[in-house]
């Protein structure tokens, strides 16, 4: 039975940044909103409420910072704390309105939080200082500590996909995924998705930095120190939109929006550590419309659940322009 967390009509809203919720190790629910702050800047707050009695009844909404300024909290990924308690990332734009020094107004930093088991704040602090303004984050756990995925930015606008760790509660240098030297002037609005198996990671994204989209993967085995080359997901040309799932073997089956003949379709693959792949899966029918916003894929036993949005054939391709949007899920068992 559907319960209402929260409701309001002064609620940010995107396709890229949406509401989420995680269930804790413990049971506990944890749901998070953003609502608009300045609709003319995009500024938004980050709120969460967390229930212990599966959803029937929920805390009094907080925030998991303390800054009141009117820009961007939002790309929230939230993750069990180590020994117990809600540990999340998000991207905070606060510089943007205090930095009256810098030329460009200051940059988005990925800031991190913690609450203990009793919901006492253990934590407010930055992970990494500049990052790309709206693409989204992505957490693993592993045995040597929690690993965040992000699009970092360099002071020459080369936006590759980095990694974090949190060690001795502490977050280290960032490593680079892959070194694909895109240099672009805005955000791509396209972030990367991360999973874990023990101390094995794999990690999907998309660049454009040859001139034309791609998705790929690439593997860790010493939990995001060091990286594979990369592999290729797509077989033309891509959108991104990418998610991954490890599997008990060691491989990984990555989804991404494959864009060919001016049609965007859902497709997955299985992606082996040594590089090899197995042929692609459309997820999505070929005689379906045209998928839209960010499909995810979750692992469930041996079966993958796939949920996309997608835009009716022909009607356009945003529902505000008069489209028919509908929400698609599918089913895969692995073999």
């Amino acid at each position: 039975m559907a319960r209402t967390v929260t409701s309001g009509n002064d609620w940010f809203l995107s396709d890229a940044d949406v509401p989420t919720v995680q269930r804790l190790a413990d049971g506990t629910l944890v749901a998070a909103w953003y609502r608009n702050t300045e609709i003319q800047l995009e500024a938004y707050d980050t709120w969460l409420a967390y229930s212990k009695d599966d959803g029937r009844t929920w805390s009094k909404p907080f925030k998991p910072y303390k800054d009141k300024t009117r820009t961007q909290h939002g790309f929230v990924s939230m993750f069990d704390q180590p020994g117990g308690g809600l540990g999340l990332v998000w991207l905070d734009a606060r510089e943007w309105e205090l930095n009256q020094s810098a030329p460009d107004g200051g940059a988005v930093m990925l800031r991190s939080a913690s609450f203990d088991p009793s919901w006492k704040q253990t934590s407010d602090e930055v992970a990494n200082l500049r990052v790309c303004d709206c693409c989204q984050t992505s957490v693993a756990s592993t045995p040597d500590g929690l690993v965040v995925a992000f699009r970092d930015r360099t002071d020459k606008e080369i936006r590759d996909i980095h990694v974090t760790r949190l060690e001795s509660g502490k977050w280290t240098e960032p490593v680079a995924v892959h070194d694909d030297k895109w240099e672009i002037d805005s955000c791509p609005v396209n972030g990367p998705a991360i999973s874990a198996r023990d101390r094995s990671l794999a990690v999907a994204w998309f660049t454009a930095a040859s001139g034309q989209g791609h998705a790929f993967a690439a593997f860790s085995a010493d939990a995001g120190r060091t990286w594979s080359q990369p592999v290729r997901l797509d077989e033309q040309a891509s959108t991104g939109r990418v998610d991954i799932e490890m599997l008990d073997d060691g491989s990984a089956v990555a989804s991404w929006v494959e864009f060919a003949n001016q049609q965007a379709q859902l497709k997955a693959r299985r992606v082996m550590p040594d590089g090899s792949t197995s042929p692609p899966v459309a997820v999505q029918g070929t005689n379906a419309g045209r998928v839209s916003g960010f499909p995810r894929m979750l692992r469930q036993g041996d079966e993958l659940l796939f949920a996309w949005t997608e835009t009716a054939e022909g009607s356009g391709e945003h529902a505000e322009h008069g489209g028919s949007v509908q929400m698609k899920g599918a089913v895969a068992r692995l073999r």
